[in-house]
């Protein structure tokens, strides 16, 4: 059973694909539906829905003392983007230097950020965890690279200590809070009491659909960060695809809870942008999925009862006990949700049975949608959807409108590329990077893996198979899919298990770094036998060396987002994992492992 929403054509776009095969066993798969028009500038939005609905709420977030929503209505938010975009231009920024933003999400942060888009002065919103880190090396070589005119966060007794020692003496520093703590620094305030002139108006019509909206860095996940250029044309089109996909949007504005860093594309392009484009309106979630933040989460949701729900597969896991644990707070967060969405990394099989099965108990009549996109920062960011019935986690879905979706032989695997019009044009100052990422067609080189559903019916949409770069080989040339072993692994040892790193690149053997759930550190002899079990079942039903892990180590300590163990988006790193834990793995190995080392063939002595 499914939600009657999903067969309606009114709503939602039917499941549609055209196939083109290739002699080399290479493939291309894209939407028959033509890309209609889409708006020029992410401002057009602002500019349409101040106009039309000035009164509807846009964005909200609690007050200082958590007790209520402080919020920004459409008419409210143009307002202040407009004085924020006239103290820009009577600054005089140095032209082609960005705006960085160093601190997480809040209204600020939108008007800041929309205000100098609005006027073309490109703002990038980096990771609050670089300015957080106790060491600040990082972000000082982010802002090196950046070379801001403006640098803005939150409070400066939080964020100011993180700039000591950045050579940028010439470049402003704006905070909301707490200004006078930084020497020279600009209140927030100041930006907002500027009155707005005709010059606003006549640098945001000036404005072309190629020029720069935003830089966004990539997640590092498989190799340093690089600046990634967004443009409006990018920005603006990858929602006209949504739109035309998911149709319901245009007569029902979305109604999000969101904690998604605008750091990211999944928050800041996605999310964010799908509120602008429609209307709707965003509450922005100080929660987060970690012990002791997600409470506030679960508050959030209760009191909004979002219409969407967006989130990383780790927020789910973190979410599920306390809705499983308690029928009327999960009838309340659910009822006006017409769909769960992940991104960002595979979904566990059980997780989304778990969800299925909540949803199913506290409101039978209505069906939950679950569902899922792909994409990067470089495509801002959808490049696929999967529109229609699903029956478990691991289809992508199907191109969207005007995307080319190529899947090419990489050894074991098909690596997926993309060409469109959302794909980014390059990295900003790194053309070597750029000519790298592009193959000779033009195909921008995501690193991702996938293979067809059906052969025979393209429209069923795309398997995603790990990224290309996290496989590797055993000593007997083996080839290891982490992706796909992982989320297995994860499936089979919940609700004991949070998450497993692989190991035994050119090793006889694949082994396991387990990070445990609560579940399983409060029962760390229950986990250890769950564990070799687990191995044991695999062996003896069969399984060959790459799906067979005969060795784990349960981790004392969690992944360490300031180590990029964990990005922001709430997914392990698994080349930090093992870069900062080689010594661990190289005790899982030893000759003579320790009484920690869970073997699958015996008990340790």
């Amino acid at each position: 059973m499914h939600p009657a929403f999903l067969d309606d054509a009114t709503q939602m776009a039917p499941p549609r694909a055209v196939l083109t095969r290739f002699e080399d066993g290479s493939f291309t798969l894209r939407s028959p539906e033509a890309l209609q028009p889409y708006a020029r500038c992410v401002g057009d939005w602002l500019e349409r829905w101040a106009h039309e609905t000035p009164q509807a709420l846009a964005l909200a977030e609690r007050d200082a003392r958590g007790d209520q929503w402080r919020s920004l209505a459409y008419g409210e938010l143009r307002a202040q983007v407009g004085a924020v975009a006239q103290s820009l231009l009577d600054l005089k920024l140095p032209a082609g230097q960005p705006i960085a933003i160093l601190s997480d999400n809040s209204v600020d942060h939108a008007v800041l950020m929309l205000a100098a888009m609005h006027v073309g002065i490109t703002p990038c919103s980096l990771s609050s965890a670089y300015a957080r880190s106790k060491d600040s090396s990082r972000l000082h070589s982010m802002l090196t690279a950046l070379q801001p005119s403006l640098i803005y966060a939150s409070d400066a007794t939080v964020y100011a200590p993180a700039l000591r020692g950045f050579a940028g003496d010439t470049v402003i520093k704006v905070f909301s809070h707490h200004a006078g703590a930084c020497p020279g620094a600009v209140p927030f305030q100041q930006l907002l009491d500027a009155q707005e002139t005709p010059a606003v108006q006549q640098a945001f019509e000036a404005l072309l659909p190629d020029d720069h909206a935003k830089y966004l860095l990539t997640s590092g996940s498989t190799g340093r960060p690089k600046v990634v250029i967004n443009t409006h044309r990018m920005l603006c089109a990858n929602q006209q695809m949504m739109a035309q996909t998911w149709r319901f949007l245009s007569h029902e504005k979305p109604v999000l809870v969101d904690w998604l860093p605008w750091s990211h594309t999944f928050g800041g392009n996605h999310n964010l942008n799908m509120v602008l484009c429609h209307g709707g309106t965003l509450y922005i979630d100080e929660g987060r999925p970690v012990p002791g933040l997600i409470d506030k989460t679960v508050r959030n949701l209760r009191d909004v009862k979002p219409t969407m729900l967006f989130n990383v597969p780790r927020g789910f896991d973190m979410l599920l006990p306390s809705l499983e644990a308690d029928d009327a707070l999960a009838a309340e967060v659910l009822s006006r949700m017409r769909l769960a969405f992940y991104a960002a990394a595979a979904l566990a099989p059980s997780t989304w049975q778990r969800l299925q099965a909540l949803a199913h108990r506290v409101r039978p009549a209505q069906p939950l949608w679950l569902t899922t996109s792909w994409g990067a920062t470089e495509t801002a960011p959808a490049v696929t959807s999967a529109h229609w019935p699903l029956d478990g986690a691991g289809c992508i879905g199907a191109p969207l409108p005007g995307i080319d979706l190529k899947l090419v032989p990489n050894g074991s695997k098909l690596e997926m590329r993309v060409k469109g019009v959302s794909v980014f044009c390059g990295y900003r100052n790194a053309p070597q990077e750029t000519a790298a990422a592009f193959d000779d067609e033009g195909f921008y080189r995501i690193g991702d893996a996938g293979y067809l559903v059906d052969a025979h019916r393209p429209e069923q949409g795309v398997i995603f198979n790990g990224r290309v770069a996290e496989d590797f080989k055993l000593s007997s040339g083996s080839w290891v899919s982490v992706g796909t072993l992982r989320v297995d692994l994860v499936s089979e040892l919940a609700p004991l298990v949070q998450d497993i790193v692989l190991t035994g690149h050119d090793r006889d053997e694949v082994g396991m770094l387990v990070f445990p759930s609560a579940a399983g550190t409060s029962d760390l002899g229950k986990l250890q036998s769950t564990l070799r079990t687990a191995m044991q079942m695999r062996r003896n039903a069969g399984a060959g060396s790459s799906q067979c892990p005969v060795r784990a180590l349960v981790m004392t300590s969690p992944p360490d987002p300031d180590a990029g163990e964990i990005t922001d988006k709430g997914y392990i790193n698994q080349s930090a994992v093992l870069a900062r834990r080689a010594g661990v793995v190289a005790a899982l190995y030893a000759p003579s492992p320790g009484a920690d080392v869970i073997l699958a063939d015996k008990a340790n002595a």
